[in-house]
């Protein structure tokens, strides 16, 4: 019984370990659709008062390259990067230049998405985005941001770039 007690501890402690270890390389596919980071214990908080997402175009064409700014007041490790259209929330576009410590990940499409590569921690990021080749509408991009294991903000929003 003893015996069984400890192989169960042991593969409970491991079983968690390698859980919170997987994130610190990115966001999983699980987080896709809703954004929201997968950690144990992790909990919502807003408002959020730190972090920021922009671009500095307000328009956009079909093939366009639009530059996104993320930009925070406090330290933060992971992250989660989609645009998405405004019309029905799509993911749309791929990412072509992302920073360091980041990677990109396919949600739908190859590079539809970017999340973090590592644990460093990170303020301010660059990123480029491209529009699809065909109309889609309006977008926004969104973020979400984990600061620690246990506190994250998810969809933190752009304004709308028009096309």
């Amino acid at each position: 019984r003893a015996h069984t007690a400890v192989v169960g501890w042991a593969c409970t402690t491991l079983c968690l370990v390698s859980h919170v270890a997987a994130f610190s390389h990115g966001a999983s596919l699980s987080a896709c659709t809703d954004m929201m980071p997968r950690h144990l214990r992790a909990q919502l908080h807003s408002p959020n008062n730190y972090v920021t997402v922009h671009t500095n175009m307000s328009f956009y064409f079909p093939g366009d390259k639009v530059p996104v700014t993320v930009r925070s007041t406090r330290d933060f490790m992971g992250f989660l990067l989609q645009a998405r259209k405004v019309s029905n929330g799509e993911i749309a576009g791929t990412f072509i230049f992302i920073p360091p410590g980041s990677k990109l990940l396919t949600c739908f499409e190859d590079g539809d998405t970017v999340t973090h590569s590592d644990k460093s921690l990170k303020r301010n990021l660059s990123f480029v985005w491209k529009a699809p080749d065909q109309p889609i509408g309006d977008i926004k991009f969104f973020i979400s941001v984990v600061q620690s294991y246990f506190v994250y903000w998810a969809k933190i929003e752009s304004a709308a770039v028009a096309q």
